[in-house]
């Protein structure tokens, strides 16, 4: 890699990294500004963005509501009946148990994509079981299962994206290697 191309990604990072620096900063401002003024004001100027669908049914708000907490009113995660079920449940299993039984439906999910997968396309075993171990996971981040934490679920996502990442680099490095090897063997031979 030339010393411009070096220089030009190591600005671009840093661009990205101050753009992403700015966002959070700006986040975090919105996020403490009171809501009841904020609100009034976006109502009073007539703008096209406001705030009002963010106020939660059958709730008073006080002046000291900042937006940051009428979104975490809002968007307050509600449990379904099988949520609520399965919730009630797991009080009643093992831990060590419930996250066999998490490993099992991952496991029966990805089961399912990869047949899918085999009996419907042309694609290898390696790559139709890393493409189900994602899929398997994406699905098992939606499905509810016996853990109420959501470590559990974002484990199961982060484990296929390893296995893909690394299955790339040994990819890459094989043919890095056969690049080397094959310009040792140009230059042997001229």
């Amino acid at each position: 890699m030339s010393t411009k191309k070096g220089i030009l990604q190591i600005i671009l990072l840093i661009l990205l990294a101050g753009l992403c620096g700015g966002g959070l900063v700006l986040g975090r401002y919105v996020l403490q500004l009171p809501f009841n003024k904020t609100n009034a004001r976006l109502n009073k100027e007539g703008a096209a963005f406001t705030l009002n669908f963010l106020i939660p049914a059958g709730v008073y708000l006080d002046d000291g509501a900042t937006v940051g907490d009428v979104i975490r009113m809002k968007f307050k995660k509600t449990s379904g009946f099988i949520e609520g079920f399965l919730h009630m449940l797991s009080d009643w299993i093992p831990s060590r148990y419930r996250y066999l039984a998490n490993v099992l439906l991952f496991l029966f999910w990805t089961l399912c994509f990869l047949s899918f997968l085999r009996i419907f396309t042309f694609i290898g075993y390696g790559r139709a079981l890393r493409i189900s171990l994602l899929l398997g996971g994406i699905v098992y981040y939606f499905v509810p299962d016996l853990s109420p934490e959501s470590g559990d679920d974002v484990v199961f996502i982060l484990f296929p994206i390893l296995v893909i990442a690394f299955r790339f680099y040994l990819v890459r490095r094989k043919r890095d290697k056969e690049k080397i090897f094959s310009r040792k063997n140009r230059a042997g031979v001229s």
